[in-house]
């Protein structure tokens, strides 16, 4: 049902009338110094791609790559340990994986969901006139890098870690049960190179109200100052072509609008007579930071409009 022809979030694939399966794979090294918590966050992350699709995560397989010469065992038995007990917390078990000697530890899960044919959310859905609703705020790729440089103060770097270690399930019972037009998770290519994908998919355009987007603490304060990861860079090259800035946007937040996330939230667009009901629901399932931020504008070729407000 959803497989290599467009990309999206993970991989759906029918096994009878009532019922398909959801399949992703997510690993990445350390943003954090904390094993366990490493655990958690990676988990997280993996299990956001089945949230994404609209589906339920049902069993998990640990990906590990560790250098146990160096690190010894101990840290890995507590960075698995975070990662089952994330598993865990989304009612899906961890069966088993696979673990390779490396010089550098990187740590994820391969995850299989399962979803009702029906009711399977893709990101190439959005229709004109949706809003855009994101579920977390933005700025752990900045943090991650400011925590690195030893810039970042224990209270900031703890928010940094709760928001990447909550699961995204709160937020895809509330769309689930609302019914929406497309979803995908923001992660790697950060919040316009993820809309970006949804609006091309999905053939239209879209705008973004920065002033609506929500940050994490002091992001913006070490965005000013240039603490910024690698794969911002990266993501603004390669959609920088298809963003229109408007001139009163701040050089600092159009970089945060590219950082990459770990562990981000869900943008969903949802049609406008049901966006009441989503945010509704958002606030009954306890995802207390969600934002409107924006609009799908028309019918187009994936064209992203940045503003300060909506018009």
């Amino acid at each position: 049902m959803v497989g290599c022809a467009l990309p999206d979030d993970a991989g759906v694939f029918r096994i009878g009338e009532e019922l398909a399966l959801v399949q992703t794979v997510d690993f990445f090294t350390p943003v954090v110094d904390d094993p366990y918590q490493f655990g958690q966050v990676a988990a997280a992350n993996a299990l956001s791609d089945v949230y994404a699709m609209g589906g339920k995560p049902l069993t998990a397989l640990n990906i590990v790559a560790f250098p146990t010469c160096t690190l010894g065992i101990e840290v890995l038995r507590e960075i698995v340990r975070g990662g089952c007990d994330k598993v865990a917390e989304a009612g899906a078990v961890v069966l088993g994986g696979h673990s390779i000697e490396d010089s550098e530890p990187k740590y994820g899960l391969a995850v299989t969901g399962i979803v009702h044919p029906d009711k399977v959310v893709t990101n190439s859905g959005a229709q004109p006139g949706d809003y855009l609703i994101l579920t977390k705020p933005l700025g752990t790729g900045v943090l991650a890098t400011a925590l690195k440089a030893g810039m970042l103060e224990p209270e900031d770097e703890k928010v940094f870690v709760e928001v990447m270690a909550t699961l995204n399930a709160a937020a895809a019972k509330a769309m689930t049960h609302i019914g929406v037009s497309a979803c995908t998770d923001i992660t790697g290519f950060g919040l316009l190179g993820h809309l970006r994908e949804m609006a091309c998919n999905s053939k239209v355009d879209a705008e973004v109200w920065v002033s609506q987007v929500p940050f994490l603490p002091r992001v913006l304060e070490f965005a000013s100052m240039g603490i910024l990861p690698g794969g911002a860079y990266a993501n603004k090259e390669h959609v920088t072509p298809f963003v229109e800035f408007a001139e009163e946007i701040p050089e600092a937040e159009k970089d945060l609008l590219y950082d990459p996330q770990t562990s981000g939230g869900l943008l969903i667009a949802v049609p406008e007579d049901r966006k009441e009901a989503l945010e509704g629901e958002l606030r009954n399932q306890g995802v207390a930071s969600y934002r409107v931020i924006g609009r799908v504008v028309g019918e187009g070729k994936g064209k992203i409009v940045v503003r300060r407000e909506s018009k």
